[in-house]
């Protein structure tokens, strides 16, 4: 889930009067804008936030490019910063330089995917101030704020091995393993959350179908209190089966349409209470046959001011269904309680010309019992709509 990202700054290094490394036909400057320009495209088509320090050959002074990294998403942990670089200096392979106030999985994922990719590898690595052993050495992590910032060094320009012939013909296979493992890390097993303002543990629970004592399990909370910027990890709920991952401009209508099903359904798939989306939301669209749940239904976390009747009313089911699917003996619920929603036994689409008692009349059922079942307090119809029968 790329909602762990708030954004990400690609920084191409030097530009302009700045050409830096230069040697066997490789110009660092060049070199580090045409990386940056292919991990732009990419991380845009994703639909993640981008921003580029440069976009052509000019000259940016440490300053101007530590400001243009602050301001483009903000000073937040859940920033990513990556600077783009060629070594020199006559070893061989590919390595990344983290900050002080970070850890080493960014830098490790991208090192394993530039592995993958063919390139040598060398190491991840801090480098302290020799002024304050307390800052960082390098100004792109010293002077960044609370972002994540690295610096990526793809290779050696002067390397009496082999990559000066690498970098000339693999840069582009260099940046989509870089691109990778960008995409590893902000999209991991953990479900890294980063808190935001106004996050209650409740309300994140709410929103990833899961609990307040599972995430306070899962990050050795002791109280419900939370920092802006905070990372929490999150339980893994996810089903195995079919999943969309939503684009820039998809509404659910028309994810539901090229997928030949309807509004309803993918609500209850996704447990979804309204019709906001976000870009990089993983939908799951069909249930793996071998899900052992999925003909059980959908689950649905317990709120405030629920009761079984009102959960029930609101899936078109009895409360002795709700009860039986959960093996529940009394009508006691607890804020935060993981229940299964039974699937209701029909879902009728509203078509041109059709009235509420004509749909009624076509399913042996009242008008009365179609508008209680659907919330309705009218007779008005829209085409399209669903109505649980």
């Amino acid at each position: 889930m790329y909602n762990n990202v708030r954004g990400i700054v690609i920084d191409p290094g030097h530009g302009g009067v700045d050409s830096g490394a230069v040697g066997n036909g490789i110009i660092e400057k060049d070199y580090t804008l045409k990386i940056s320009k292919y991990m732009y495209d990419r991380f845009k088509d994703l639909g993640i936030p981008v921003i580029m320090t440069r976009t052509e050959d000019i000259t940016l002074t440490p300053d101007e490019r530590v400001n243009k990294v602050k301001s483009a998403f903000g000073n937040y942990q859940d920033v990513l910063v990556i600077s783009n670089h060629i070594n020199a200096g006559g070893g061989d392979g590919a390595e990344v330089i983290y900050a002080l106030r970070n850890n080493d999985t960014l830098s490790n994922n991208i090192l394993n995917e530039l592995n993958k990719a063919g390139q040598n590898i060398r190491k991840a690595y801090q480098r302290k101030s020799m002024v304050n052993p307390n800052n960082d050495y390098y100004f792109m992590q010293r002077n960044t704020g609370d972002t994540e910032s690295i610096t990526i060094e793809y290779g050696f320009l002067d390397s009496t091995k082999d990559d000066v012939s690498q970098l000339k013909n693999n840069w582009q296979k260099y940046a989509e393993a870089a691109v990778q493992g960008i995409l590893n890390y902000i999209n991991s097993s953990d479900d890294l959350y980063v808190v935001k303002p106004g996050d209650t543990l409740y309300n994140i629970a709410i929103k990833y179908n899961t609990t307040v004592n599972d995430i306070k399990r899962l990050n050795n909370l002791v109280s419900n209190e939370l920092a802006i910027g905070q990372r929490l990890k999150l339980p893994v709920t996810q089903v195995a089966g079919e999943y969309y991952i939503v684009k820039p401009g998809d509404t659910l209508y028309s994810i539901a349409m090229n997928n030949m099903m309807t509004i309803l359904d993918l609500k209850r798939l996704n447990n979804l209470t309204s019709n906001d989306l976000y870009v990089g939301q993983k939908l799951l669209l069909k249930p793996s046959n071998n899900n052992t749940n999925s003909n059980k239904g959908n689950t649905y976390i317990v709120q405030v001011g629920d009761t079984l009747y009102s959960i029930a009313k609101k899936y078109g089911i009895s409360v002795d269904e709700l009860k039986l699917a959960n093996n529940i003996t009394n009508n006691l619920l607890s804020i935060g309680q993981r229940l299964i929603i039974p699937t209701p036994k029909n879902i009728y689409i509203v078509r041109p010309g059709d009235t509420l008692y004509q749909i009624a009349s076509l399913n042996n059922t009242t008008v009365q019992s179609l508008k209680e079942l659907n919330n309705l307090t009218n007779d008005v119809l829209t085409i399209g709509q669903e109505l649980i029968i």
